[in-house]
C-alpha cells in the first residue's frame, strides 16, 4: 500500500500542470434528411505557463466532450518558446496565416500582457508577462491563433543563434547600460 502511495507522488511531480484557456465555442448545424444535426467546435490553447504552450480543436455533440477533445489535441503539439527572464520575447515577431497578421513586440518589466482576445490566450498559457501585441486583418480566431503560433515557431534566443553562427552568446549581446530595463539587442 505504502508503495503505491510513492509511486503515485513520484508520477504526480513528473506530469506538468497546464492551464487551458477556451478560447471559442462555435455551434455547427448539418442539414440531414430528417432536420438538423448540431454539434459544437472548440478551440483551446494549453500552456504550462514557463515556455511550452499548444492548441486543438475538438467537435462533438456536446460541448464537454469537444472541449476534451481539443484538449487532448493541444497537449500533443505543444511548443516550445525562449523566453528573456522567464517573462518576456528575446526579440519582436511576426506571424501570417491567410488573412491575419499578428506583431509581438518584447516590453519592458511592468508593462503586462497587452493584446486581444485570442492572442491574450495564447500568450497567458506560455507564461509572458510583458509583451505588446497588435492584430491585423482578421478577427478570425482560428486564423489569430494560427498567426500567433506561426510568430512564436520563429522566436531564437541569443543562445540559439551564438550557436548557428558558432560564436559565443557575449559577442551577440550588446551589455547593458546602466539603468536600461529593456531586453538586450541582438546584432543581425
Amino acid at each position: 500500500m505504502a508503495r503505491d502511495n510513492h509511486r503515485r507522488d513520484r508520477d504526480s511531480e513528473k506530469a506538468p500542470e497546464f492551464v487551458d484557456r477556451l478560447v471559442h465555442i462555435n455551434r455547427v448545424a448539418k442539414t440531414v434528411k430528417g432536420g438538423r444535426n448540431m454539434s459544437f467546435a472548440a478551440l483551446v490553447v494549453v500552456g504550462d505557463e514557463m515556455g511550452r504552450v499548444g492548441f486543438g480543436k475538438g467537435k462533438a455533440r456536446e460541448v464537454p466532450e469537444a472541449i476534451r477533445k481539443a484538449t487532448e489535441e493541444a497537449k500533443k503539439v505543444m511548443i516550445r518558446v525562449p523566453l528573456c527572464e522567464g517573462r518576456t520575447l528575446h526579440h519582436d515577431l511576426r506571424g501570417y496565416h491567410g488573412a491575419g497578421k499578428i506583431i509581438l513586440r518584447a516590453a519592458s518589466p511592468g508593462t503586462g500582457v497587452i493584446a486581444g482576445g485570442p492572442m491574450r490566450a495564447v500568450l497567458e498559457c506560455l507564461g509572458v508577462q510583458d509583451v505588446v501585441a497588435k492584430s491585423i486583418g482578421t478577427s478570425n480566431p482560428y486564423n489569430m491563433v494560427r498567426a500567433t503560433f506561426e510568430g512564436l515557431k520563429r522566436a531564437e534566443s541569443p543562445r540559439m543563434i551564438a550557436a548557428k553562427r558558432g560564436k559565443k552568446v557575449g559577442d551577440l549581446v550588446s551589455r547593458r547600460r546602466h539603468g536600461s530595463s529593456a531586453p538586450e539587442a541582438i546584432e543581425i
